[in-house]
């Protein structure tokens, strides 16, 4: 005896089954209804859709012989943070956690990098660029810029592994449509649901991951974009003046960051093309990478530490654009005073509201 089809309802996974009085599959659950064409079209979809291919080539070009001259590396006694500097870099506290760091003695290891983006933006922009930050902030404490001092302003190449590949793409969103009516009982709401499919090949180069466990991703990728046009083959004589970072995550482990950055961007491209539904929502994903390659590549960022009230406070700005971000302290006296100012305009407002229907 043959094996019974089970079907799963598209719109909310439960088992659906014949109903012989409307001569439809009907989800016990939710109540939706399915000619059993759609249902095998539907079925017969998923089961050629298949799992992710991804694949890169990695980086694997090393130090020449006497090229790293010149070079040495600081490590943080706190953070264990390993930093690179020339042999003119006098003692020094770390640009993450702002403690000392010791001489370790001339780089070895690891890999050269393949490119880098020279600091077009030196440190007098950055410091005016957090000037700048401060201003607009209503709920910024008044005396946060006067007592604030900067601590440290540090201009760094944050190390980044960088992913080009051509990607063919098929994602399946799950789509629905509202319509809503009403009588004189009660209210209706009737959700039809879509299963929408889009393929096609787009084109991925340079996508930044982080390469330094120190430096919070979210913060690097708030910096985004980098414009890669202005990368050059990597020489040691841009790390004249700068600190460089050493990188401590390697390109296998950033593989997987890289890859959901690919294909929330796809869903994202391919959903723009999803039209005429009130809720559209990605549901299965295959990708398959071609020409998949990895570079290393230090990248300008200087990062400014500050401290007030006690407390230290990080900002970074993009070395090359000048895009700033960092966190500000926040007023809670001054929020606690807009949020009693605003309550009481509101309530007000529902007073006089109510006052003028009464007269009506």
């Amino acid at each position: 005896m043959a094996d019974l089809q089970e079907y799963k309802c598209p719109c909310c996974g439960g088992a659906i089954a014949f109903d012989s009085t409307l001569q439809k599959m009907k989800c016990p659950y939710c109540d939706t209804e399915y000619e059993m064409e759609t249902l095998a079209a539907y079925d017969t979809e998923l089961k050629e859709e298949s799992a992710d291919s991804i694949h890169w080539n990695k980086p694997d070009s090393e130090w020449d012989e006497g090229e790293n001259n010149g070079l040495l590396t600081y490590v943080c006694k706190s953070c264990g943070g390993e930093i690179v500097g020339d042999e003119t870099t006098a003692a020094m506290s770390c640009p993450y956690c702002d403690n000392p760091v010791v001489m370790m003695g001339q780089v070895s290891g690891g890999l050269k990098p393949d490119l880098v983006i020279p600091f077009k933006l030196d440190k007098k922009a950055a410091k005016a660029a957090l000037v700048k930050h401060y201003g607009g902030k209503k709920l910024l404490p008044k005396v946060f810029s006067d007592e604030n001092h900067i601590d440290e302003v540090r201009g760094i190449y944050v190390p980044f592994w960088l992913f080009d590949a051509d990607a063919d793409a098929k994602v399946r969103y799950k789509a629905s449509n509202l319509r809503h009516w009403s009588d004189s009982r009660y209210d209706y709401t009737e959700t039809t649901c879509y299963s929408v499919t889009r393929g096609g090949s787009l084109g991925f180069s340079h996508v930044p991951v982080d390469g330094s466990s120190k430096m919070a991703d979210e913060l690097m990728e708030s910096i985004e974009p980098l414009n890669m046009a202005e990368a050059v083959d990597f020489q040691t004589a841009y790390l004249a003046g700068y600190l460089a970072d050493k990188y401590d995550v390697d390109s296998d482990t950033s593989i997987e960051r890289a890859n959901e950055r690919i294909k929330k961007s796809t869903a994202d491209a391919f959903a723009k093309t999803v039209q005429g539904y009130t809720m559209v929502a990605a549901d299965s994903t295959s990708i398959n990478l071609k020409k998949g390659n990895v570079r290393y590549a230090l990248l300008p960022v200087w990062i400014l530490n500050t401290t007030w009230n006690g407390q230290k406070y990080t900002f970074a700005m993009n070395g090359q654009t000048g895009k700033f971000v960092g966190d500000l302290p926040m007023d809670k006296d001054a929020y606690k005073r807009g949020l009693l100012k605003y309550t009481a305009l509101f309530g007000a407002a529902i007073y006089a509201a109510a006052y003028l229907l009464w007269l009506m």
